[in-house]
């Protein structure tokens, strides 16, 4: 895997960069594994914005993946790794045994021809699946669940890792990216090894239309807005009326803390900072 640039033949070009796709073998996904992907541009069912500088973008098929790992004790070999374009993470379609296919996150290692499995004792390799309670204190681990059978919830982004620290009682402890150390039950499924991609966060988008063919639209600063639009709008010259930095809603923007998850708390030992 390795990252290709361009040659400043204009301003845009001028310092982007993008993938080589080394690692891909298929260009095409497979139809029975793909379905319709309908575009909201960021509103909900009553038509009003609430997420806000998204729409637009080039049309995409959803990938369906496969975060439960479901199919215990049936080998699968890697007929391909495939690009996404609905997640950092490449993708690798599976061909299991008994002649279904099926599409998982493809981690580092991973490559075409290998088998992998599901299973409470499967070998410890990148691609295989097995509850916490079956894997070895101290693997990388990625998509992990957070209730059993429910399918992996953490660690599915590009790069992604985590680690297994420790087992008591019915609860294991996993350190997270940001380092923070939270309980999962022991029964809950996580896959073998680091998500692949790992040049992801390397790219160089280089200029605004390349975002916009992601979907992303652009975003104003509140400072050059009017006082009705923004609590930062207004005044002589650039000032946010001696305010800290705010939202629209006039929400903290820098550091304050929106978690108020208290039925979860008790699940995280240690915070990220």
């Amino acid at each position: 895997m390795g990252i290709k640039t361009y040659n400043s033949v204009t301003p845009g070009r001028r310092g982007m960069s993008g993938y080589d796709f080394a690692e891909i073998t298929e260009d095409r996904p497979l139809k029975s594994l793909t379905c319709h992907l309908r575009k909201t541009s960021g509103r909900n069912c009553y038509g009003r914005i609430t997420l806000w500088h998204r729409g637009q973008g080039a049309k995409r098929k959803y990938r369906i993946i496969d975060f439960k790992r479901d199919k215990i004790g049936i080998a699968a070999k890697v007929a391909a790794i495939e690009y996404d374009p609905n997640r950092s993470a490449y993708i690798a379609r599976l061909h299991y045994a008994d002649g279904e296919k099926r599409y998982i996150l493809a981690p580092v290692g991973l490559n075409v021809g290998q088998t992998v499995l599901s299973a409470n004792d499967a070998e410890i390799i990148p691609g295989n699946s097995l509850p916490l309670k079956a894997i070895p204190l101290g693997s990388t681990i990625h998509n992990i669940e957070i209730i059993p059978g429910g399918g992996g919830k953490i660690a599915r982004g590009a790069g992604t890792m985590v680690q297994l620290m420790a087992r008591e009682g019915d609860y294991a402890q996993i350190k997270m990216p940001s380092n923070e150390v939270r309980l999962i039950n022991v029964n809950c499924r996580a896959t073998i090894g680091q998500v692949g991609n790992l040049d992801h966060g390397n790219i160089v988008i280089g200029k605004a239309g390349r975002n916009r063919w992601m979907g992303w639209r652009p975003i104003v600063r509140g400072t050059a807005m009017n006082p009705v639009d923004h609590p930062h709008g207004g005044g002589e010259g650039r000032t946010k009326g001696g305010r800290h930095p705010v939202s629209p809603w006039g929400w903290c923007t820098k550091g304050m803390k929106t978690r108020d998850n208290r039925r979860t708390q008790r699940f995280v030992i240690s915070r990220r900072k």
